[in-house]
C-alpha cells in the first residue's frame, strides 16, 4: 500500500502536468488569435490563472519533497520540481512571444481596416463630388433650356407682333383702297348726276 505522502506527490504531479498542457493550449490559442484585442485580453487572463495554479502546485511539490524522509527521494523530487520550474519559464517565454506575434497581427489588421476605411471615405467623397458636379451640370443644362425657351417665346412674341403689324398694315391698305374706291364712285356719281355738269 502506498504511503499517503506518495499519493499526494502523484496527485500533485498529475495536476502540474494538466496545468502545463492547459497553458500550452492557451498559448497556441494566442498564436492563432487574429483579434480583436478583447479576445487576446481574455486569453491572457486565462493563461495567468493557469500559471498561478501551476506555480502553486510546483510549490506544493517542493514542500512535499522537503518532507521526504529519505534523502534520495527528496533529491529526486527536488529535481522534478526544478524541471517543472524550467518548463514553466519556457512556457512564459513562449507566452510573451505569442503575445507579441498576436499584437503585431492585430495592429496590422487594424491598420488595414483603417486604410480600407480611408479608401471608403475617399470613395464616398469622390462620389459626393461627382454627384455635385452632375447636379451642377444638370442645373446648367436646365438653365440653358430655360434661356432657350425664353428666347423662343420672345421670338414667337416678336413674330406674332410683326405678323399683327403686317396684318394691320394690310388691313389699313385694304380699308384705304376701299375708301378710295367709294370716294371715286361717289365722285363719279356726283359729276354724272350734277345738273351743272351736263
Amino acid at each position: 500500500m502506498a504511503a499517503p505522502q506518495d499519493v499526494h506527490v502523484r496527485i500533485c504531479n498529475q495536476e502540474i502536468v494538466k496545468f502545463d498542457l492547459e497553458v500550452k493550449a492557451l498559448i497556441q490559442d494566442i498564436r492563432d488569435c487574429s483579434g480583436p484585442l478583447s479576445a487576446l485580453t481574455e486569453l491572457n487572463t486565462k493563461v495567468k490563472e493557469k500559471f498561478q495554479q501551476l506555480r502553486h502546485r510546483i510549490q506544493d511539490l517542493e514542500q512535499l519533497a522537503k518532507e521526504q524522509d529519505k534523502e534520495s527521494e527528496k533529491q529526486l523530487l527536488l529535481q522534478e520540481v526544478e524541471n517543472h520550474k524550467k518548463q514553466m519559464l519556457s512556457n512564459q517565454a513562449s507566452w510573451r512571444k505569442a503575445n507579441l506575434t498576436c499584437k503585431i497581427a492585430i495592429d496590422n489588421l487594424e491598420k488595414a481596416e483603417l486604410l480600407q476605411g480611408g479608401d471608403l471615405l475617399r470613395q464616398r467623397k469622390t462620389t459626393k463630388e461627382s454627384l455635385a458636379q452632375t447636379s451642377s451640370t444638370i442645373t446648367e443644362s436646365l438653365m440653358g433650356i430655360s434661356r432657350m425657351m425664353a428666347q423662343q417665346v420672345q421670338q414667337s412674341e416678336e413674330a406674332m407682333q410683326s405678323l399683327g403689324n403686317t396684318y394691320s398694315i394690310e388691313k389699313d391698305k385694304k380699308t384705304l383702297a376701299q375708301d378710295c374706291h367709294r370716294n371715286a364712285t361717289a365722285a363719279t356719281h356726283f359729276f354724272t348726276n350734277d345738273p351743272g355738269c351736263k
